[in-house]
C-alpha cells in the first residue's frame, strides 16, 4: 500500500462498476471521488461507503469537456495531485443498426468516447508533470470481440481499447500508466436501464438483464469485478478482462474467429427470437 492515501476520481460512481470500484478504494485508505451525472446518486454513494479512506460526492456530466477539466483542476488544485483518474461512466446501447437514429448514435459517442477523451485531456498533463500516475478506462468484452445487436455500443469500447493500448505506450515515456477494463456481462443497473425519454422509445428497453442472463457465464458480480480490476491497476495490466469466461471468449475470437463469428451469429437469432421482435435498442443507462 502506498504510504500516503491516492488521490482518485471515479466516474460514473453512483451504481455498478464505479461504486463497486470506489467502495473498494475507500476500505483501502484512498481518497476517492465519487463522480457521476447523478449528484443525488453520487451522495447516496459516498455516504454508504466506509473505511479508512474518503468518498467524496460530485456532480459530473462527462460528455461536458469543461466540467471534466474543472473537476480535475479542483482536485489536483486541493489535493496537489491526481493518482489514478478512473474513467468509468458509460451508456449501453444496441439493437439493429437500421432501427437506430443519428441521436442513438451521437449519445453513445458522447458518452463512451467523448466521455474517455475528455477525462484523458484533463489529468494526463497533470500526471505528466508528476511523472507519475495511473488512467484506467472501463471498455467491455465487446470492445474485443464482435458483437452484432450491440453495434454502436461495441464500436465504443472498440475505440476505448484502442485509446489505451495506444497512449500506454506514448504515457510509459513519463511514468504514467495506463489500463484498458474489459468486462464480460456484469449485474449492474445498465442491464435493466429503459431507453432515455428524449430517444425515440424502444420495444427492449429494460430487457437486457433478461438477454445478459442467457449468455455463457451468465452475470459477475460488480464487486468481484472491482477486485480483478484493482489487482489489475496493482500490476499495471494492459487489459485486465473478466471473468474467466469473458478471457474465453476473448482467446476464441483471436484463434478461431470463424468458429466464434458462427457462434456470435446464433446468439443473435436466439435474441432477437426472445425479445418476439426485429429488433430495438436494449438499454441506455449511466454505468
Amino acid at each position: 500500500m502506498p504510504s500516503s492515501p491516492r488521490i482518485i476520481i471515479v466516474t460514473g460512481g453512483a451504481s455498478g462498476i464505479g461504486r463497486s470500484v470506489s467502495a473498494e478504494l475507500v476500505r483501502r485508505g484512498d481518497t476517492v471521488i465519487v463522480s457521476d451525472v447523478n449528484g443525488d446518486g453520487a451522495k447516496a454513494a459516498a455516504a454508504a461507503m466506509a473505511g479508512p479512506g474518503t468518498a467524496i460526492a460530485a456532480t459530473l456530466d462527462v460528455a461536458d469537456a469543461d466540467a471534466v477539466q474543472a473537476l480535475v483542476d479542483s482536485v489536483v488544485a486541493e489535493h496537489g495531485r491526481i493518482d489514478i483518474m478512473f474513467n468509468n461512466a458509460g451508456i449501453g446501447m444496441g439493437g439493429p443498426v437500421e432501427e437506430l437514429t443519428i441521436a442513438h448514435w451521437d449519445r453513445v459517442i458522447d458518452i463512451n468516447v467523448r466521455g474517455v477523451v475528455n477525462g484523458v485531456v484533463a489529468a494526463y498533463p497533470h500526471m505528466i508533470r508528476r511523472g507519475d500516475g495511473h488512467i484506467v478506462n472501463t471498455a467491455s468484452l465487446a470492445g474485443l470481440i464482435p458483437s452484432p445487436g450491440l453495434t454502436p455500443y461495441s464500436m465504443t469500447k472498440h475505440a476505448v481499447v484502442g485509446l489505451s493500448t495506444s497512449l500506454r505506450l506514448e504515457a510509459a515515456l513519463y511514468g504514467v500508466r495506463v489500463t484498458a477494463v474489459c468486462p464480460g456481462f456484469t449485474d449492474t443497473a445498465i442491464l435493466d436501464a429503459e431507453t432515455p425519454a428524449d430517444l425515440p422509445p424502444t420495444m427492449m428497453s429494460g430487457r437486457g438483464r433478461e438477454i445478459a442472463s442467457r449468455v455463457p457465464g451468465g452475470l459477475y458480480d460488480a464487486d468481484s469485478l472491482a477486485l480483478d480490476i484493482l489487482d489489475g491497476i496493482d500490476r499495471n495490466r494492459r487489459l485486465v478482462v473478466a471473468p474467466r469466461v469473458a478471457r474465453g471468449m476473448a482467446l476464441a475470437n483471436r484463434l478461431v474467429p470463424a468458429s466464434f463469428e458462427r457462434e456470435a451469429r446464433r446468439r443473435l437469432v436466439r435474441m432477437r427470437e426472445m425479445a418476439g421482435i426485429t429488433g430495438a435498442v436494449i438499454a441506455s443507462s449511466t454505468r
